[in-house]
């Protein structure tokens, strides 16, 4: 307590922090904080901060139930002076009454991470973030803050990027000046839609700056008079917003996926491809928690969009540098899951894959010959339809529960419980595609 004291208070004084954004997230990734003065800097680094588990969100508590005490983790400290003086952010751990709370993601990421560990292996992760940049018209309804961005194939338009520029420069700007390493912003393949990319790190560290990168994109988005939004498929006739996750394995400083020896031709190690046929093995399990909402299946089932493509896999299969896969191989370092959405909870994400992945190896699950370049094998599993199929294949995969159960029983039914009733909260709501294919009907 000491130590995490002494950390926090040297880098307040670095950065002349006068205020911390003491955040975690639910299991719905929605991020909750309180602001702490530097003041109440010692009480929070030992004691920690208290919130109203049931009030904060999904967190598997009731109103009677005991505060839970968010405990700040300093490695995860970002001050944010370019959206307020004095400003800095730092993850935190919920405790309740002293212990970890298993149905806090971060938790959950972390207990899976130290079993990784205790089998040899470190994970190293990478994530590419896809979001619209939007505005309201009088009537409420959703438009591209850029009234100019109308091209049909809109991605990598250096137009577009340059009329975006205060914005995405502004977000580069913040990533680098916190030592994350954007080494790349585009317009994506939507009217509207942007990524911007930071170096690959840890799986606890790229996890955080998720969470962090969204809360930074939309700040600096309202600071402009725009929302940001990373909701999967914000319209009918547009690309979706993913959230692609490259994953590698590591022994200390030896990376354990190449293998210049592969027969299979991607230079992938034996257990690399054992960790791709977990994954592979596990898919429509771990589709409710990569594709967590409702939503994520109109982006996962599209059939057209304006630019032809949705670059949504709807099959478990793998291949080479083809992007219409499950699992891509850019090259043989990594491995890139494609099936992650912008509802996804990176913390949830990356243990239920990494469980999945290790499940694999343990099994030695071999995933056949890789996909040639627009080819997908007849036997490859489909992906769920909706999330109401994903809940199911969560029912039925006791890994993918293990990974949410990681920290403690009964976060695997509770998670797949609210899921389920987000989704009949969605079919019991009459839409106007409803009553306008079936008011007159008959």
């Amino acid at each position: 307590m000491a130590d995490r004291y002494e950390a926090l208070k040297g880098l307040t004084d670095q950065h002349q922090t006068r205020f911390i954004l003491a955040t975690f997230v639910d299991l719905d990734g929605k991020p909750c904080a309180k602001l702490v003065p530097v003041e109440a800097l010692e009480a929070l680094a030992t004691e920690g901060v208290g919130f109203a588990g049931y009030a904060a969100g999904a967190l598997g508590q009731q109103p009677c139930d005991p505060d839970i005490m968010a405990i700040p983790d300093p490695a995860s400290f970002a001050a944010l002076p370019f959206l307020r003086d004095g400003l800095a952010m730092v993850h935190c751990d919920p405790h309740v009454e002293g212990s970890p709370w298993p149905y806090a993601p971060r938790v959950i990421l972390q207990a899976v991470l130290a079993d990784l560990r205790g089998k040899g292996y470190d994970a190293h992760v990478g994530a590419e973030i896809e979001y619209f940049l939007l505005n309201r018209d009088v009537s409420g309804g959703l438009r591209t803050a850029d009234a100019d961005d109308r091209a049909a194939q809109p991605c990598y338009d250096a137009r577009g990027v340059t009329r975006m520029y205060d914005h995405l420069t502004a977000v580069s700007t913040a990533m680098n000046g916190l030592g994350w390493g954007n080494y790349a912003n585009d317009h994506e393949d939507a009217n509207g839609q942007f990524e911007q990319n930071f170096t690959f790190a840890d799986a606890l560290t790229t996890a955080d700056r998720v969470i962090t990168a969204r809360y930074l994109i939309q700040m600096l988005a309202e600071q402009r008079g725009m929302l940001a939004t990373f909701m999967p498929k914000p319209f009918t006739d547009r690309t979706g917003n993913g959230l692609h996750l490259h994953m590698s394995l590591w022994s200390g400083a030896e990376p354990l996926f190449p293998d210049d020896a592969d027969q299979r031709g991607l230079g992938l190690s034996e257990l690399a491809y054992y960790f791709v046929g977990g994954v592979l093995e596990h898919a429509p399990g771990l589709l409710s928690v990569l594709a967590p909402t409702v939503n994520s299946y109109k982006r996962r089932g599209a059939v057209s969009t304006n630019s032809g493509a949705t670059w949504a896999p709807n099959r478990a299969s793998y291949g080479g540098n083809d992007r219409t896969h499950l699992i891509r191989v850019p090259d043989r370092n990594r491995i890139e899951v494609r099936g992650g959405d912008g509802s996804a909870n990176p913390y949830l994400a990356i243990a239920a894959l990494l469980t999945a992945g290790l499940d694999g190896m343990e099994r030695k699950v071999d995933p056949g010959d890789p996909s040639g370049p627009g080819q997908h094998p007849a036997g490859a599993v489909p992906l769920p339809i909706t999330l109401l199929h994903a809940v199911d294949a969560l029912h039925a995969d006791p890994i993918v529960q293990r990974a949410l159960d990681a920290a403690g029983p009964g976060v695997a039914g509770y998670f797949a419980d609210r899921k389920r009733d987000e989704f009949i909260g969605w079919h019991n709501t009459v839409t106007g595609w409803e009553t306008n294919r079936y008011l007159t009907a008959v």
